[in-house]
C-alpha cells in the first residue's frame, strides 16, 4: 500500500469502536485506501471478547454510541454485550468496511521506513503490510491480566478470565470463588449467585457503586426516536451533560464529589443491612479515585446467603482453593478471575519502531505518553487511537474516539499536499503538553489512590483531567505548526 488516487494509504489494527471509529472517519472523507487489520475472526473488540453473563455497558447507550448514528431501536437504556456488539457490525455493514477487513491478522511488529515516508507491518503468519499512515486502535482494556498470585496454576478445577468465559464450564451447583471487584465483577457476580452453590467473592478495596436509572424502552418511545430524532438527542445531552458536571465534580470540586459519595452510602444502607458487611462494602478513599460503577444488582446480591465478601488477604491458589494470609483453605470447585485490563500497555505486544530504529516500548518505559494522546516524537505518520491519557472517569469514550479519528483524518488530509512525506509531532510541542497534563492530573482524584489508572511510581497514563469539551476543542484542528512536516 502507499499513496494512490485513493489518497494517502492507512493501516489500522484493531476492530473495536476505535477502529472502526477512524475507518467511517476516512471514508466519509472520500479516503478509501485503508485496511483494517484484526487478530480475531470477527469484530467487535472488547464487546466481541467480554461474553460474561450479565456484560453490559455502564455509560446509556444514547451516548455509548456514534453521534453520526443514532440507534432509535435500543432495547434499554444501558445496553448488554450483545445489543452493543449487533449495533458495532451494522455500522461496519452500513459503511462498507468489510472489504477492508483482514480477520485473523495479528500484528507483531512496525517500523518505520524513513527513506521511503512508509510504515512497515508485520503479522504473525509473516505477511508484511505497508502504508503511509499506522493507526494502532487497540484499546486500553482489550488484554487480559491475570494476578501474580503463587500457585495459580494448580487449582485443579476450572478457572478463567472474565474476557475469556468459559461458558462450557457448568456452573450449576458449584462453589465459586470470584477474584476481584471490578466492573466486570459487578455484573457477573449477581448472575454467578443466581445458578451457584456457593460464591465467595475476594475482594481487595470496595468500589464506589451507585445505582443506574435503566428503563426498557417502549414500542412508542421507539416510534419517537426513529421519526423524531431530536428526543433521542436530547436524552444524549441530558446524559453528556451529567457526564460532564461528574467530571468537574471530581476534577475541580471535591464537595459536588461529597454529595455523590453520600448517595452511595445511602444505597449500601438500603441493601446492606449487615452492619459487618457493609463495613467491608465501605471504600476508604476519595470517590472517582478508582472507577465508579453503576449496578442495581451488585449490592443486593452479595447481602444473599449464598454469597460472602472475604476481604482477607490472598496468599497463594492451591489445588482445591484459595488460601488466604491466616492459612485457612477456601474450598471452590471454579475461580473466576474479575481482575481487570493491562490498561497501560496500550500497545500489547506490538514492537514498533520508529526513525533510527527507536523501540516506541522503550520510549514508553517510565510511562506512556503522546501528544493529544495520539502522536509521538520521533513516530512520524503514528496516531494512536484510545492513547496515553484519553480515557475517562465519567462520559463516553467514543465521544473521544470520534474526536481522535477527526484528528487523524485531517493528518491524512496534509498529506495529500504535494511533497508531503511525512509529519513528525515536535518533542518540544508533546513534552509540554505531557507536563501540562501531568500536572492537572497531580491535583486530580485520580492521584489519591491506587488504581489501574495509575502506574506503580504515581504517573497517571490513561485519564484525560479535563472535561471533554476541552479535548473537542484542542483537537478540532491540527496545527502543522506541532509538527515536523517533512517532504
Amino acid at each position: 500500500m502507499s499513496s494512490s488516487a485513493e489518497g494517502p494509504s492507512v493501516l489500522i489494527v484493531g476492530t473495536g469502536f476505535g477502529g472502526i471509529g477512524t475507518a467511517i472517519e476516512l471514508k466519509r472523507a472520500g479516503f478509501t485506501a485503508f485496511t483494517i487489520l484484526e487478530s480475531a475472526a470477527e469484530a467487535g473488540g472488547v464487546w466481541r471478547d467480554n461474553t460474561y453473563p450479565g456484560a453490559a455497558c455502564d455509560i446509556p447507550s444514547p451516548l455509548y454510541s456514534f453521534s453520526f448514528e443514532p440507534n432509535p431501536r435500543w432495547p434499554k437504556r444501558f445496553s448488554h454485550q450483545p445489543d452493543i456488539l449487533a449495533y458495532l457490525r451494522g455500522v461496519i455493514a452500513k459503511y462498507g468496511l468489510e472489504p477492508h477487513i483482514r480477520y485473523r491478522t495479528e500484528v507483531t511488529g512496525a517500523t518505520f521506513d524513513e527513506t521511503r515516508g512508509l510504515w512497515r507491518v508485520e503479522t504473525k503468519d509473516g505477511e508484511t503490510y505497508e502504508a503511509n499512515v499506522f493507526v494502532p486502535a487497540v484499546g486500553q482494556l482489550s488484554r487480559p491480566v491475570l494476578p501474580d498470585i503463587p500457585g495459580r496454576d494448580d487449582f485443579a478445577g476450572d478457572a478463567f478470565h472474565s474476557a475469556r468465559w468459559d461458558h462450557g464450564v457448568e456452573l450449576t451447583g458449584k462453589r465459586v470463588a470470584v477474584i476481584g471487584t471490578g466492573a466486570s465483577a459487578v455484573q457477573f457476580v449477581p448472575e454467578l449467585r443466581k445458578h451457584a452453590q456457593h460464591v465467595t467473592v475476594f475482594q481487595r478495596t470496595p468500589p464506589y457503586v451507585m445505582a443506574k436509572s435503566d428503563p426498557v424502552y417502549r414500542r412508542w418511545q421507539h416510534w419517537l426516536f426513529e421519526h423524531l430524532p431530536p428526543t433521542q438527542l436530547l436524552g444524549r445531552l441530558r446524559i453528556f451533560l451529567l457526564a460532564e458536571y461528574a467530571t468537574y465534580a471530581m476534577t475541580k470540586h471535591p464537595v459536588l464529589a461529597k454529595m455523590f459519595e453520600l448517595r452511595t452510602a445511602q444505597l449500601r444502607r438500603r441493601h446492606i443491612k449487615d452492619r459487618e458487611l457493609r463495613a467491608k462494602l465501605t471504600p476508604s478513599y476519595p470517590l472517582g479515585c478508582k472507577r465508579i460503577l453503576f449496578t442495581n444488582e451488585y449490592l443486593p446480591a452479595l447481602a444473599q446467603p449464598n454469597v460472602d465478601v472475604e476481604t482477607r488477604r490472598i496468599t497463594g491458589i492451591t489445588e482445591k482453593g484459595v488460601r488466604v494470609e491466616d492459612g485457612t483453605e477456601l474450598e471452590a470447585d471454579v475461580l473466576v478471575y474479575g481482575t481487570g485490563f493491562a490498561a497501560t500497555e496500550f500497545l500489547g505486544r506490538m514492537d514498533v519502531r520508529g526513525l533510527g530504529g527507536r523501540s516506541l516500548q522503550e520510549e514508553w518505559s517510565g510511562g506512556a505518553r503522546a501528544y493529544l494522546g495520539m502522536a509521538v516524537p520521533g513516530f512520524p505518520n503514528l496516531f494512536c487511537v484510545y492513547g496515553p491519557n484519553t480515557n475517562l472517569g465519567a462520559g463516553s469514550i467514543i465521544y473521544m474516539i470520534e474526536r481522535q479519528a477527526r484528528y487523524i483524518r485531517q493528518a491524512v488530509e496534509r498529506l495529500t499536499r504535494p511533497g508531503v512525506s511525512y509529519l513528525d509531532v515536535l518533542p518540544e510541542v508533546e513534552r509540554r503538553y505531557d507536563d501540562e497534563v501531568q500536572k492537572r492530573l497531580g491535583h486530580s482524584v485520580w492521584s489519591a489512590c491506587t488504581s489501574w489508572y495509575r502506574q506503580a511510581d504515581g504517573r497517571v497514563t490513561t485519564n484525560w483531567p479535563g472535561l471533554v469539551t476541552e479535548y473537542d476543542r484542542r483537537t478540532r484542528r491540527l496545527d502543522p505548526a506541532d509538527y515536523r512536516v517533512v517532504a
